[in-house]
């Protein structure tokens, strides 16, 4: 085991938190690198600073809209500060990468590292601790998803996999599509989440142009919005149902379920 701290960017995110605590758990020295530290992804002043004396990096593009270019010079500029190793926090589209990050992923294969590349679904954990929030809170998901369903999975197996990834042999150059153990649809979704709340939670199927509309209605940017009915329409299309086995192949355990991160989270008060 090597001493060299682990760089985990996007320390306070849902998935780099939970990284860090992991490696905590297990002893192993980690840098921290989010805005709140001073480091910058998109601002190469504060790189050097973070990549100093690491040797492997979990690299989380801070959004979908994080620059190809930008992903390119910070893998090439890590891998000359010493850097042997980076775990690549992408997603999944219908046939492997999904289109937002396949430049991405080939800037970070192209650099010389040895890399591991993260696909997940959609997590779990955007119903408890991102924007679906409110709309559990209200007791109406309203998405423009129709019928389609997702293999959501939760943030703790991605975690746990970045974990693996990150510490051990025998992931170097791997794609790992992680998924849950079973596709949903939303109205599975509130389904589940009603039960273990005990409250009234109903999924309507919405138009893409009403979602489009009620998001920027809440300030969202139209381009942001845009993107994200495009997402949830990839869902409605049947791109999102396919279940994937490297979670449990490669932690030698099932992936959580959604009734179990639903009963964990309703535990916590989140809902409340």
């Amino acid at each position: 085991m090597n001493d060299n701290p682990i760089l985990v960017i996007g320390a306070r995110g849902k998935t780099g938190r939970r990284v860090a605590e992991r490696l905590t758990a297990a002893g192993r020295p980690f840098r921290a690198a989010s805005r709140t530290t001073g480091f910058d992804l998109t601002d190469p002043a504060t790189w050097d600073a973070a990549l100093d004396g690491v040797r492997d990096v979990y690299l989380v593009p801070f959004s979908e809209y994080t620059d190809a270019a930008t992903l390119r010079d910070f893998a090439a500029t890590a891998v000359s500060a010493g850097a042997r190793r980076i775990v690549l926090l992408s997603a999944r589209g219908h046939d492997g990468v999904h289109p937002l990050q396949e430049a991405g992923e080939t800037a970070v294969r192209e650099s010389g590292a040895a890399y591991t590349i993260l696909r997940p679904a959609w997590f779990h954990q955007n119903f408890s601790e991102d924007y679906l929030l409110p709309s559990v809170l209200d007791g109406r998901i309203a998405l423009p998803a129709g019928t389609g369903r997702e293999a959501f999975v939760d943030a703790d197996d991605i975690a746990a996999m970045a974990v693996a990834a990150l510490t051990e042999d025998g992931h170097e150059g791997a794609a790992y599509e992680l998924t849950g153990p079973e596709a949903l649809g939303f109205a599975d979704v509130a389904a589940t989440l009603a039960k273990a709340t005990g409250r009234d939670i109903r999924y309507d199927a919405i138009t893409p142009d009403d979602y489009v509309a009620a998001l920027v209605a809440e300030d969202v940017p139209e381009h942001v919005a845009v993107m994200l009915t495009d997402l949830f329409q990839e869902i409605a299309d049947g791109k999102g149902d396919r279940v994937d086995d490297a979670i449990p192949r490669v932690l030698g355990r099932p992936a959580r379920s959604f009734a179990a991160y639903a009963e964990e989270a309703a535990g916590t008060g989140v809902w409340t």
